[in-house]
């Protein structure tokens, strides 16, 4: 079609449209003109007026003929019957208000959750990361399986060899990350720091918002002193003072200039404060783990990356180690490697709350077909009159396209509360990218497709269902075939809803269970009435061995003078903490102790296992006494007793060197329990705990965890306790000051904030079921009406009317139970990695569930039944 036929279209289209009543005068005159000249004409011709005119009528064939011939002519009469089919059901809505509440609310349920949800996943998952071609940044990982902390690591020798064999990668940046002394900007405070090599923001190709990046040459010594500082730090402690560039902070008790701020939002990696430039230097005999991301050249496909790396990795590998084939290698997108392991559990609630929205739908079906049963005489009636059963359709597809459009605005806004909700559930820290969860135009989108998508699938069946009435029987007064049709459709619905919820509360009933199981897990201390505190000490101000001795000792000291402290200790590394110092270790007179070559190897003051409340089993604990001029000594716990013969280990000794001089061998003075030291659901670990005092490296000392045991837990001590650390050092911030109590419930964070959440769905779906099976016990006693009538003139009991209900309600639950149990088995299994101590397929749990199902089905039965027994006889003939 040409361009100025379209110029010429268009406006007479929306002119239609936009001016339709203006339009159908115009269309009015203009016939009636016709109308007019025909007439005259055949007046002239001999014929009276009223004979002309008939002539005239006649020869046009219809004046509304014409009129609809010239609108579809216009080509907007779909869009004309929209529009009153949309008016039709706003008033036929209005007239069943509490119908369509009811709807609306199912649905707002069903798609508020679902966007909640998917508004969290659009963040954590779809978003793409803020960097230039996010697609060709890569995160790579070679080491023994397990060893990487933050996810995929390379050891520091590995990845300059790497560096200097690839060539498709184009650049490569290595960064760990952790937390730093933050002084001389107000309060001492921790911040996140990142210690990134100088390509780190080239390989992003990310620039600061003020000032500049890292250059090759600033990670030399003497010009390594600088320091780039994030929007957040700059905005919080610095009050986004504009002259920030080339002043100094000081970290860990180095003083570095501030050369750059980075844009709000950039917080790679892992919500960093603050980056320094890092030398990477291979030192002999030691080995640090760094996380590596590199970016593809231009050209090569992941594919190519992955082959390459695979070819180089043997080669990065051969050291000494007791099994080669533990070592493992990979090469994932960054976007994992930022997401990490959070991709699974959303993946499962995401398919959760889908079958919440499914049962939402058959609930709202549900009611669109209970309605039909007191529409079904109109819908005769219009069939009756002519009506095409495909313009009926559309007109209850509008309708029902209505409710979901309402029960997705409603949905949007109950979204809106729901994802703080969300988050807030969630343990702090454990679902990244936080700055980018947000309701957005893609959430709106998604929001729009789900109302529409829902609306079409609760209410076609319905539609085509009501079109399909026997006419003569539904003009009937008492015709009821229509509604016998509907109550296995109805039936079938509830079937389905009960056998989703049971997936649902299955794998919720798993999860609880687990945790239960978790829950009572013995870590091993007390955790009751015990509050910790830890300090990180810089090199600057404390890099000898005496300086932090020193240090420890006096803040012990300041504890025990705190009012409600009964007793103190200090530990480098605290049970259910976030790192750890493990090694192998060697008993005299055996050279080979492999039953037990990795333990832990955490140092403690006197009195720590009173205080903490490990057992003592044999022997005693530290004394004062045990210090650096001390022999050395040592405790173990019973793992490591039990390698000597009848637990005799008291008085033997052991090294933790591999090649000991005479002052390395270490007495065995006491035996305790073992303890969790990384987590409730991971073995106890074996350990051999030393006196601090007695440590020989300072670096063993730079993190200490203060506990105290206080005499109850409403004791207020935490300020106390922070005021103590400023008596010894007022520069020296305080990490975090938590009860052990606290320590072991966020231990179990992550599982309670999956039980939690997936128990919300499963109640949820719960509900709904139950909703669904009321209605529908409720609209069969409404169409039984007449029979229990009789049954009670004819001498039937209650209780034999209030059977007849249960028992449908027993059909209708136990139909759905045996559909769902398999679903369950099947769907159950991809939460077998979030277990503890019990299977997916749990025997117990699926009895538990089911008869959870079969009771609520009863109760949501009873009401209907006893409706059943109340009918009073007359009535029901006299309806009849």
């Amino acid at each position: 079609m040409r361009i100025d036929r379209w110029l010429y279209i268009v406006p007479l289209r929306l002119r239609s449209l936009l001016r339709r009543d203006r339009v159908e005068d115009e269309l009015q005159e203009e016939l009636q003109f016709h109308i007019d000249r025909l007439t005259d004409d055949h007046i002239a011709r001999g014929l009276t007026p009223d004979a002309a005119r008939a002539a005239a009528l006649r020869a046009l064939h219809g004046v509304e003929q014409r009129k609809e011939e010239c609108r579809d002519a216009r080509r907007v009469g779909l869009v004309e019957d929209f529009v009153m089919d949309v008016r039709y059901a706003v008033r036929t809505l209005r007239h069943s208000r509490g119908f369509a509440a009811a709807a609306i609310a199912t649905m707002a349920l069903g798609i508020g959750a679902t966007v909640a949800v998917f508004t969290v996943g659009n963040g954590v998952l779809l978003r793409p990361l803020p960097f230039a071609e996010p697609d060709r940044l890569f995160a790579f990982s070679h080491g023994p399986r397990g060893i990487g902390i933050n996810g995929p690591s390379m050891f520091d020798r590995d990845y300059v060899a790497f560096t200097e064999r690839t060539r498709v990668v184009g650049q490569l940046a290595a960064f760990s990350t952790g937390t730093s002394k933050l002084t001389g900007s107000g309060d001492p405070a921790l911040v996140n720091a990142g210690s990134v090599t100088v390509d780190f923001f080239s390989v992003l190709r990310a620039a600061p918002a003020a000032g500049r990046g890292f250059e090759h040459g600033d990670d030399e010594p003497g010009r390594d002193r600088i320091a780039i500082i994030g929007e957040k730090l700059w905005r919080n402690v610095f009050g986004s003072d504009p002259a920030i560039l080339g002043k100094t902070i000081t970290l860990e008790g180095t003083r570095r200039t501030v050369i750059g701020v980075m844009p709000a939002g950039f917080v790679f990696p892992r919500e960093t404060d603050v980056w320094i430039p890092r030398r990477i230097t291979i030192v002999p005999d030691q080995e640090r783990l760094l996380s590596v991301i590199g970016r593809l050249n231009p050209g090569v496909e992941p594919a190519q990356a992955r082959a390459e790396f695979d070819a180089i990795a043997p080669q990065l590998s051969q050291r000494p180690g007791p099994d080669p084939e533990a070592w493992t290698s990979e090469l994932v997108p960054l976007r994992e490697f930022v997401v990490g392991d959070v991709r699974r559990p959303l993946e499962i609630f995401a398919i959760s709350i889908v079958l919440v929205l499914l049962i939402a739908c058959a609930n709202v079906a549900n009611l669109l077909l209970a309605r039909a049963s007191v529409r079904r005489h109109e819908i005769s009636v219009r069939l009756a009159l002519g009506a095409r059963r495909g313009r009926i359709v559309r007109q209850l597809l509008t309708e029902s396209l209505l409710l979901s459009t309402a029960g997705g605005a409603c949905g949007l806004l109950l979204a809106h509360w729901l994802v703080p909700a969300l988050l807030a559930l969630a343990p702090a820290g454990r679902i990244p990218r936080l700055e980018m969860i947000r309701l957005d135009s893609t959430v709106l989108l998604f929001t729009a497709g789900v109302s529409l998508l829902t609306g079409v699938l609760f209410g076609l069946a319905p539609a085509i269902r009501m079109t399909r009435t026997r006419i003569r029987e539904s003009l009937l007064p008492t015709g009821r075939a229509f509604a016998k049709g509907r109550d296995w459709t109805r039936a079938a619905l509830v079937v389905g809803e009960i056998a989703l919820a049971l997936v649902l509360l299955t794998g919720a009933g798993l999860l609880l269970r687990s945790f239960a199981r978790l829950t009572a897990v013995d870590p091993g201390f007390r955790a009751d009435h015990v509050m910790t505190m830890s300090v990180d000490l810089d090199d600057a101000s404390y890099g000898t061995l005496e300086a932090r001795r020193t240090f420890h000792t006096r803040v012990l000291e300041e504890l025990s003078s705190v009012p409600g402290v009964t007793s103190v200790a200090a530990i480098n590394w605290q049970p259910l903490g976030d790192a750890l110092i493990v090694g192998d270790f060697h008993i005299e007179g055996r050279p080979d102790s492999a039953d037990v070559r990795i333990v832990d190897k955490p140092a403690v003051s006197p009195g720590y296992f009173a205080t903490m409340g490990v057992a003592l089993r044999r022997g005693r604990e530290f004394t004062d006494a045990d210090d650096e001029k001390a022999g050395g000594v040592v405790i173990v716990s019973r793992t490591v007793a039990r390698l000597f013969p009848g637990d005799d280990a008291i008085g033997r000794r052991i090294t933790l060197q591999d090649t000991p001089t005479p002052e390395d061998w270490l007495t065995i003075v006491g035996i305790v329990d073992d303890v969790k030291q990384v987590g409730l659901a991971e073995p106890s670990h074996a350990a051999i705990y030393r006196p601090y005092r007695q440590v020989t490296h300072p670096f063993f000392l730079g993190h200490m965890a203060y506990a105290v045991r206080i005499a109850s837990d409403a004791v207020p001590v935490a300020a106390a306790m922070r005021d103590a650390l400023r008596r010894v050092d007022r520069n020296q911030p305080t990490g975090a000051i938590v009860s052990m109590s606290e320590v072991l419930d966020h231990s179990t964070a992550d599982p309670r904030f999956r039980t939690r959440l997936l128990a919300t769905f499963a109640g949820l779906a719960l509900l709904l079921a139950a909703l669904g099976t009321y209605g529908v016990l409720a609209y069969s006693v409404v169409q039984r009406t007449s029979e229990f009538g009789i049954r009670i003139a004819l001498g039937a009991r209650r209780a034999s009317v209030v059977w007849m209900v249960l028992r449908h309600t027993l059909i209708l639950s136990l139909a759905g139970i045996v559909i769902g149990i398999p679903g369950a088995l099947a769907t159950t299994r991809v939460l077998e990695s979030f277990l503890f101590e019990v299977k997916p397929g749990d025997p117990a749990t699926f009895a538990a569930v089911a008869g959870a199902m079969v009771a609520v089905a009863l109760l949501a039965g009873a009401l209907p039944a006893v409706r059943a027994t109340r009918v009073d006889p007359l009535i029901a003939l006299r309806h009849e």
